[in-house]
């Protein structure tokens, strides 16, 4: 039986899709190149902007041109599709609804996660866009668990999204991702048990986080689903990528 192929709806933005793509290769158990899973990607950075359409509320809704990607990938042999962009789960009902193969469902994996590894967890902290904290997409499903979500302070929440937007650009500096950290410090000392970094733009800030921080990476996680779906099982030489919980 042939293996599965993934599908990827990406562009959102082009560097998180291509660092979930790292992910998924280097959590994949390979020896040679033919062991690395098939890719189906269509990095679109012209799906409209979700933080428009949702938080700044003057955009163009993206559902029809990510449900016409949906279908393109399923069109084009993807077995399986991954959104790697949190605040497009929004839209995740419909994707899923347009296609007859599954589409996976990040936040979901998330929640799963946490809560088989901390059954007695109370409280996380969130980072991520704006449009996802108004949206409630994490506090909605963590409320289905007593679980409890705590946000960066207004201003806070302001450096975040500058840091977000200036990922995408290209034109991070120093002082932004530092924002990152720091708010990431404060969460953790405001009672917040773990993190989710719920906004794949911010994945690469994990690397600067102390080590009293744990938290849960959704690229990453999402990543490590694919690669269990597909293989079975993940590369086990990876810890650098493995949440530190």
């Amino acid at each position: 039986m042939a293996e599965k192929v993934l599908g990827i709806i990406g562009g959102m933005g082009p560097e998180a899709t291509t660092d979930f793509m790292n992910r998924v290769i280097r959590m994949t158990p390979a020896t040679d190149d033919k062991d690395h899973i098939r890719m189906i990607v269509d990095n679109h950075p012209q799906i409209p902007s979700r933080i428009k359409a949702l938080f700044e509320k003057n955009g163009e809704d993206p559902t029809v041109c990510l449900v016409q990607i949906a279908r393109n990938l399923e069109k084009w042999g993807a077995d399986l599709v991954a959104i790697p962009c949190n605040t497009a789960h929004y839209y995740y009902q419909a994707v899923q609804n347009s296609v007859q193969i599954p589409v996976l469902n990040m936040l979901d994996l998330v929640v799963d996660m946490i809560k088989r590894n901390h059954p007695g967890l109370k409280n996380v902290g969130f980072l991520g866009s704006t449009a996802v904290i108004q949206t409630e997409l994490y506090e909605k499903k963590l409320a289905q668990h007593s679980i409890s979500i705590k946000y960066p302070k207004p201003g806070r929440q302001d450096r975040i999204m500058d840091a977000i937007r200036a990922i995408k650009s290209g034109k991070c500096s120093d002082s932004e991702l530092q924002s990152v950290v720091d708010t990431a410090s404060k969460l953790m000392r405001s009672g917040a048990e773990v993190l989710i970094i719920g906004c794949t733009e911010l994945s690469a800030t994990c690397q600067l986080f102390p080590d009293h921080i744990g938290f849960y990476d959704a690229s990453q996680v999402l990543a490590e689903a694919v690669v269990k779906e597909i293989k079975g099982e993940i590369a086990t030489s990876l810890s650098e990528f493995i949440p530190r919980l």
